[in-house]
């Protein structure tokens, strides 16, 4: 099969039995009901853009069929700046607020199933799973979520889980179908939305029950998923122009005894492989590739959302307006500049990838949850009392849109179109879901403490502190 249309992504969601819960209800038509409806149209978007741009897609190796570019291992810098290309064109439809959208699994399935002969000879591995289920969703053009991380019961260092009934997921059995797994898992963004799920352990593991990796159908029996409550408060792409379109949603996974047959393990029951795999593997600079390259084209449409409103009230000509642009503009270029940065300098690694230098990107990851927060504010600041002055479509049909249009008109803009940029800066950077956004690019890859320490430890200063003794010398 090339790759797909939105169309086939919705009828195979449609034919999934999957168990996903909201508000206290299981929902049977997930593809209509308003939770999820607005993300699931527009994921069905950008699987139709694979076939608007030659870029997004090339030729599989086994069929010769068009697949998508999110899966290509790529071997030279050319693939790589493609897969850049790639990723962004499919950001700029959602302003880069689709943090899951469907090239970032793909990517990580594609970096492990590159890596897969770390795990030959090793006991519990299956590195053969590992690359058919890769080929397998390349051809087919699955669609993925994941869960990387335990519930937070206690986070302190010496917590060990003694509960009776497993909290956090765990292997409780292993038959001739499979290993058997119970307990719960955080946080599966887009949980219930995509055909399959994909489970790592988090790393740190002491106990082997909490060892594996595998990858399952997001209707199979014992598996289910809770979604948050909902930040779309209405279907308007006029009052809520990012939430009714690209909420995401967050889910809690429970696995009731859920049994994972054999061909999906692709390991279990081996805590040293549990721990070093993902580091180990082509994982860490391919995956901060994919988000940075998203990143740079949400920074983007921020700017652009807040020059928007500086034009439309006419401020450009103040003092602390242009340094506030100023601020944005320097993390765009920053960002820019790195990932180019990692491109120039991509080597091939061990698993004949061409592999994008990693410092650079690690420097942008660990930059960007700090600057988040503030590229909101700057738009909040820049809007100020505006964010707040922003009636709904409705207004503007009824009596009092006389009232509207003269008291809400702006330098450049009529009322009804000022009020539209201003309840997207809303959305954006004010409302539930732009709350979220901001809560979402902090940890999107954990501790923000976490990546600078990384970044660190990982630097080779040898060069910087060789220059001061030759200097001192």
């Amino acid at each position: 099969m090339p790759a797909i249309t939105g169309n086939v992504y919705t009828h195979r969601l449609q034919n999934l039995k999957i168990e996903l819960w909201h508000n206290g209800q299981r929902i049977d038509d997930i593809i209509n009901h308003s939770a999820f409806k607005g993300v699931i149209k527009s994921q069905a978007a950008l699987y139709d853009l694979q076939h608007k741009k030659d870029f997004m897609t090339y030729r599989s190796p086994v069929t010769g069929h068009p697949i998508g570019v999110s899966y290509l291992q790529p071997v030279t810098k050319e693939d790589l700046i493609q897969r850049r290309k790639m990723v962004q064109e499919w950001a700029k439809l959602s302003g880069g607020m689709l943090g899951r959208s469907p090239d970032y699994m793909n990517t990580i399935l594609m970096t492990f199933a590159s890596s897969a002969k770390l795990l030959s000879g090793k006991e519990n591995c299956f590195p053969q799973h590992l690359i058919d289920f890769y080929e397998k969703a390349r051809e087919k053009d699955l669609s993925f979520t994941h869960t990387f991380i335990n519930p937070q019961v206690n986070r302190s260092a010496l917590y060990f889980e003694d509960s009776k009934e497993p909290i956090a997921a765990k292997i409780v059995n292993e038959t001739k179908e499979g290993i058997v797994i119970k307990g719960a898992r955080l946080l599966a963004t887009q949980g219930g939305l995509t055909d399959e799920i994909i489970v790592f352990s988090p790393g740190g593991i002491t106990d082997k029950a909490y060892a594996f990796a595998f990858a399952i159908p997001s209707d199979t029996k014992g598996l289910k998923f809770i979604s948050r409550d909902s930040f779309v408060d209405g279907e308007s792409a006029y009052d809520y122009p990012l939430s009714s379109r690209f909420e995401e949603s967050d889910s809690l996974v429970v696995f009731d005894d859920v049994v994972v047959p054999w061909d999906r393990v692709f390991f279990y029951h081996n805590t040293e492989i549990s721990n070093t795999f993902k580091n180990d593997s082509a994982f860490l600079p391919f995956t901060l590739h994919q988000i940075v390259s998203r990143q740079i084209i949400k920074t983007d449409f921020l700017i652009g959302l807040a020059e928007s409103i500086v034009d439309a009230i006419n401020i450009q000509e103040y003092p602390h307006v242009q340094e506030m642009m100023a601020e944005m503009i320097t993390v765009l270029e920053t960002m820019e500049a790195l990932i180019i940065k990692a491109e120039v300098n991509a080597e091939t690694d061990e698993f004949a990838l061409m592999r994008p230098e990693l410092a650079p990107l690690q420097v942008a990851t660990a930059l960007y949850p700090k600057v988040c927060a503030r590229l909101s504010e700057i738009i909040q600041l820049l809007g100020s009392s505006g964010l707040v002055s922003i009636p709904t479509e409705a207004d503007f049909e009824s009596e009092i849109k006389t009232d509207l249009d003269q008291y809400l008109q702006s330098a450049t803009l009529n009322a009804k179109d000022r009020v539209q940029l201003f309840r997207l800066a809303w959305d954006a950077t004010m409302s539930a879901f732009g709350s979220r956004q901001t809560q979402y690019e902090r940890f999107f890859l954990g501790n923000p403490n976490h990546l600078a320490r990384e970044l660190y430890k990982n630097y080779d200063i040898k060069k910087q502190t060789d220059y001061v003794k030759r200097f001192l010398g």
